[in-house]
């Protein structure tokens, strides 16, 4: 026996030298610079730590942005009906879209679904609670959302309605306020019928996009420790404790492996007896590269966002008259013209030239896969490209709109109000002459991350490295012509 041991143990000795000897695998890394798995835990910082495990850090953004909120909601129903003096038209459309697709998504993920004030009434009202964490039933039916629907299927649909209706909501105050009313309406009232946030994550129209876009962000909370979280059976993250509640977003945070369906609202970071969460800072685009929980309802999202850039910034910034009149709905039948475009392009066009280029990857790779795998892994290099081309759609709105900002917090609803001083402050366009190299700095470095997480996802696909390097061709041309396509929208 002892001499059997002797051969095992001097076994595994060689080979544990062998594999010493071998070269080791190099570690995958972004543009070849950051590595994917790096990361930098933010909340080893105590007073972080303490920060987000307060009630209050929730609470107190949220109601500012509830009572903010309410004013713009008034105002649009009393105000002026004049878009550029209706804090309704100047603080949604030029202020919160820009900071969203400027800093708070790329670089926070989903904190605003955090501190967003469109549902907030309805949770609270659920929870019977305001603030303080009390044991208790929910309030209302706490239904579970049926399984069929569980999917991004719905959000696509009712951002599609949106978006038809984009050049009236974002030019009249009255019908953002219908926008917002709405959600708010809605929110509240399926907060009474379903359980936790089920309104956000099946329905919202804003959370599908901040859903989709958040796993190019540079945070995410993941657990400090995996077998902490397997030891733990009392999984207080997901059923709550009297120091939080369960994650509203019906997610395991213990198993947490991408930012869709994370809403930074740090319940879990409460709940936590071990105090085993963390907040940790990373590399854009990791979580495209996690090959599981893909599907076709986030695919359609990619089309959808990704077209809709295309069309926002051809109506708002280009040089055609007549397509902004249809979105105007200066007539009926134009309207439905340019809503039936929309939506027939977005949901029918792109995934067609994208199944195109999808169909030749899986041929030039061998078809060794399924053909849907093939489609559904090569939409999510569509998600950087995407982004930055809102960037850079953001940059022709905030730059020389921004400064109506000013002028608005004194008066609001358009009234003739100078509660600050800065009523009169005169339209000042801001570095408009930089606007063209922005954008397209922007768009190059989107087409650059685009190419890469590509590449990564082509040899997650197709295993033998000829065959990846082939299925990727076609993907690198599609993201080119993208790329071309804005570049002409944005600079000519």
């Amino acid at each position: 026996m002892s001499g059997g041991k002797r051969i095992v143990g001097n076994t595994a000795i060689a080979e544990a030298v062998e594999t010493a000897k071998m070269p080791a695998a190099p570690r995958e890394a972004f543009l070849g610079l950051v590595p994917v798995d790096a990361r930098l835990e933010l909340t080893k910082a105590t007073w972080l730590r303490s920060l987000l495990r307060s009630r209050w850090t929730t609470f107190v953004p949220t109601a500012l942005n509830l009572f903010l909120f309410l004013v713009i909601l008034a105002a649009g129903v009393v105000g002026t009906p004049v878009g550029n003096a209706n804090i309704a038209i100047v603080f949604i459309w030029i202020l919160w879209w820009s900071a969203l697709m400027l800093v708070l998504v790329p670089f926070a993920s989903r904190l605003w679904c955090g501190m967003c004030p469109l549902p907030v009434l309805g949770e609270w009202v659920q929870r019977f609670s305001i603030v303080k964490r009390r044991w208790h039933r929910p309030l209302g039916l706490s239904l579970k959302w049926p399984k069929k629907l569980r999917s991004m299927w719905l959000v696509n649909v009712v951002f599609l309605g949106v978006a038809a209706f984009s050049g009236i909501i974002t030019t009249r105050p009255w019908a953002t306020v219908a926008l917002l009313g709405s959600i708010m309406i809605l929110g509240t009232a399926l907060f009474l019928v379903y359980e936790r946030r089920t309104f956000c994550r099946y329905l919202c129209p804003v959370g599908g996009f901040l859903g989709l876009y958040a796993n190019f962000a540079a945070i995410e909370i993941r657990p400090r420790s995996q077998p902490v979280c397997v030891g733990h059976k009392s999984k207080e993250c997901i059923l709550g404790s009297m120091a939080g509640h369960g994650c509203p977003w019906l997610e395991q945070p213990t198993s947490l492996k991408r930012n869709t369906y994370c809403g930074l609202c740090f319940e879990c970071f409460r709940c936590c007896s071990h105090d085993n969460m963390g907040l940790f800072a990373r590399p854009f685009g990791t979580d495209l590269l996690v090959d599981s929980h893909r599907g076709l309802d986030e695919s359609w999202k990619a089309f959808i966002m990704l077209g809709a850039a295309g069309v926002y910034s051809a109506t708002m910034m280009g040089p055609w008259g007549t397509l902004k009149d249809m979105a105007n709905l200066r007539s009926l039948g134009g309207w439905a013209l340019f809503a039936g475009g929309l939506i027939a392009l977005l949901a029918g066009v792109l995934p067609a030239v994208h199944g195109a280029t999808a169909w030749l990857s899986w041929r030039l790779a061998g078809r060794t896969v399924p053909f849907r795998r093939v489609f559904t892994n090569f939409t999510y290099h569509l998600v950087p490209i995407g982004l930055l081309a809102w960037i850079g759609f953001s940059f022709a709105i905030l730059l020389p709109n921004g400064s109506y900002v000013i002028r608005i917090i004194s008066d609001p609803f358009g009234w003739g109000w100078n509660l600050f001083g800065t009523a009169h402050f005169a339209w000042t366009p801001v570095l408009t002459s930089w606007m063209p190299a922005l954008q397209a700095a922007a768009l190059l470095f989107g087409f650059v991350y685009s190419v890469d997480v590509a590449r990564k996802i082509a040899r997650q696909t197709f295993p033998a490295p000829a065959a990846a390097a082939r299925a990727v061709l076609p993907q690198i041309v599609l993201l080119a012509g993208i790329t071309a396509a804005f570049l002409w929208l944005f600079v000519g």
